[in-house]
């Protein structure tokens, strides 16, 4: 039986942030490249079934992001702290440490570790392009292997493929993983749910609202549909992020708007949540947004997505 080894070097990162090496975080280039390489492998239907990553800051968010936008949840992800800084050695008992089972395994880590790896499981199959770079950022190397992880010898892989993130469409297909339209970002980006934040006090509906990220106005929690979660419960992890809040999220949704981004129209699907815990502010992700409970009559005022309005009435209605 022979298996499928996928190298992935972290995306492109951001030198200036003055943090130390291991949080060093990816720049938004590094992200969208992270995306296209599991976009690509989607389309390809070479999907590894288990990802390794190393836990640095920008190889575990590239881990993360190529993860998504295949369309699977990450939360199956391993992070293994011997990926970081690892030459051959440690990279090997990585991979001799996998399941026998395991069939695709891709690792993303850092050079010179990864490129070492490659050069000896190929040995001389491995052309050195004209630049001079083996493996850039969020660049993919695929390999056949041998039946068995644990006895890796030097040449006993084939190289199949190297793969570039510049030489791939900067755009995502729409619906993933093969659709015909084109978009800006990844298709999951493109299914949001939201929740309307509500406790009683003293027999009255109250209701949470947050500014936005910038502060500009007011919002209630609202984000992607993460693949693998459900939608209110992408919408409970929304919550607490950005309201520092957690409670109950209805099964059946009050309903749901249409708006514009990312270059194309994002449906949102909106849910009450009974708030059940207030994080402490010290423990709040997002405390910069700050938070107000008000009545249903002036949340429907002052928040910003009109199509709100008529959800939030809706709720008080029914409490």
């Amino acid at each position: 039986m022979t298996r499928e080894l996928l190298l992935l070097r972290h995306g492109k990162s951001d030198w200036g942030t003055g943090v130390d090496d291991f949080h060093r975080p990816l720049k938004d280039r590094g992200k969208r490249a992270a995306q296209r390489v599991g976009a690509w492998l989607a389309q390809q239907d070479i999907v590894p079934e288990l990802i390794i990553s190393s836990p640095a800051e920008r190889a575990l968010v590239t881990a993360q992001k190529a993860c998504k936008a295949m369309g699977n949840s990450d939360e199956g992800l391993l992070q293994d702290e011997r990926i970081y800084a690892a030459g051959l050695d440690e990279l090997l008992q990585v991979l001799a440490d996998c399941p026998p089972d395991a069939g695709r395994v891709m690792l993303t880590g850092h050079n010179p570790g990864l490129e070492e790896l490659l050069v000896w499981l190929a040995s001389n199959d491995v052309p050195l392009p004209n630049d001079g770079k083996l493996l850039p950022t969020a660049t993919l190397a695929r390999l056949e292997m041998p039946a068995d992880w644990g006895a890796l010898v030097a040449g006993c892989a084939s190289l199949l493929s190297i793969t570039r993130p510049g030489t791939l469409p900067k755009k995502f297909p729409y619906p993933a993983p093969d659709g015909k339209e084109l978009r800006d970002r990844p298709a999951y980006y493109y299914t949001q749910s939201a929740v309307i934040p509500y406790r009683l006090r003293n027999g009255k509906a109250e209701i949470l609202v947050i500014a936005s990220s910038k502060k500009h106005h007011l919002v209630v929690p609202k984000g992607i549909k993460e693949p693998g979660l459900s939608p209110q419960a992408s919408a409970a992890q929304e919550a607490l992020e950005e309201a520092g809040i957690e409670g109950e999220v209805a099964d059946d949704a009050l309903g749901s708007y249409t708006c514009e981004k990312w270059g194309a129209t994002c449906t949102v699907t909106v849910y009450p949540m009974k708030v059940t815990r207030v994080i402490a502010e010290e423990d709040w992700e997002e405390s910069h947004r700050g938070r107000q409970w008000m009545s249903p009559g002036k949340a429907v005022g002052r928040l910003k997505q009109a199509e709100l309005g008529p959800l939030v009435e809706k709720l008080a209605a029914i409490l």
